[in-house]
């Protein structure tokens, strides 16, 4: 069977890549699309869920964004299983800085140019005092056009939906973009931060392997 793999915002698959997977299945990731000029989030999800084969039964995975970008095309093309990691099962589990862009409306507001290469450059060094162990921080983030970023940002305000019971959570307890405090996730991840899939992947890979076979 298939396991479609969505990675998180401006991240390619290199922030997956320790992870281990069952070798009975096949692993497609799912590359970024940029968005159109205007775009809504429904077109966008479908245009992403079109790599899709839905002929056959398939898992989703999504990190992160990506985890929101998962729940949305199991609408469209339902999955025998969907798991996300260090993302949320609904709206209701924002943090406080993300449900404050969605009532300010900051993020729709900002410049396009805001989320250039100086503004990526600062967010990888960020993260990287978060996660000082990771030397390959800056190669995770190679999605780095402005429009994407800034549509991305603005959506990620905006999502609204409601919790689907059999989708399964796995978090990080250190993750501060989506805190463990909003959640009660299916399996946490002891020390893990945002970026656990890359920095605890022997313990995400034993659970991946227990859920997918």
């Amino acid at each position: 069977m298939k396991i479609y793999v969505i990675s998180g915002l401006g991240a390619d698959f290199k922030v997956l890549e320790r992870l281990q997977f069952p070798k009975q299945h096949e692993v497609a990731f799912i590359d970024w699309l940029i968005p159109e000029a205007d775009e809504s989030f429904s077109s966008y999800v479908g245009r992403m869920a079109e790599k899709i084969n839905h002929a056959e039964p398939f898992y989703l995975l999504g990190y992160s964004f990506g985890g929101i970008i998962v729940q949305e095309i199991n609408r469209l093309k339902p999955a025998e299983k969907v798991i996300i990691l260090g993302s949320i099962k609904s709206d209701k589990e924002k943090s406080k800085l993300i449900k404050m862009g969605e009532i300010t409306k900051i993020p729709k507001f900002l410049p396009t140019n805001f989320f250039g290469e100086k503004t990526s450059l600062l967010y990888t060094r960020l993260r990287k005092m978060v996660d000082p162990k990771n030397p390959k921080l800056l190669e995770y983030f190679q999605v780095r056009d402005p429009y994407y970023l800034k549509w991305s940002v603005e959506k990620i305000s905006e999502w609204k939906f409601e919790e689907i019971p059999n989708v399964i959570q796995i978090l990080g307890d250190r993750d501060i973009v989506f805190p463990i405090k909003n959640s009660k996730p299916d399996y946490i991840i002891k020390g893990g931060t945002h970026l656990f899939p890359a920095t605890k992947s022997k313990e995400v890979s034993l659970i991946l392997n227990k859920l997918f076979n």
